[in-house]
């Protein structure tokens, strides 16, 4: 299987984030116009500040540019992943068995790409949601986007 861009940079830059003291928690970079945005995403147990997030955005950003790993321009953002984080693998979900979560798929199932349910289940690469009391389970790669609702 091809490994996506994220996943090649995820690779060059979590040693980096850990070396911080950080933890890194995902990448997003969708592709857009001319000046590609990398996301990064870090947590740490005590959470992580504005003056953090400016520090592994200067150490990841020369090291990238040094190392020349995103071809032309780039805008690095660094940020926590904040209360309705996005989940990037399957093993991130496994804290959160119980809480709500916002599942988007690629493909439809039964018509519907969108499903909000309580997490019931994490399996390997298998989610399990409680959606209006009936289980649906959901392979990852199946899902786009998988996001916690956080209750205020």
């Amino acid at each position: 299987m091809r490994q996506t861009f994220e996943e090649m940079l995820s690779e060059i830059i979590r040693p980096e984030v850990e070396g911080l003291g950080y933890k890194l928690w995902g990448i997003s970079s969708p592709p857009s116009g001319k000046k590609r945005v990398v996301r990064l995403y870090i947590e740490s147990s005590d959470g992580v500040n504005i003056d953090q997030c400016a520090k592994v955005s200067r150490q990841v950003g020369l090291m990238l540019e040094v190392e020349g790993t995103i071809p032309g321009a780039f805008t690095l953002e660094v940020s926590s992943p904040g209360l309705e984080r996005r989940f990037f693998t399957p093993d991130q979900l496994a804290d959160y068995i119980g809480k709500q979560i916002n599942v988007k798929l690629f493909e439809a199932i039964d018509g519907c790409r969108k499903f909000k349910g309580n997490l019931a289940e994490v399996k390997g690469k298998t989610i399990t949601l409680s959606v209006d009391n009936k289980n649906i389970d959901f392979t990852w790669n199946s899902i786009k986007e998988a996001r916690l609702i956080h209750k205020f």
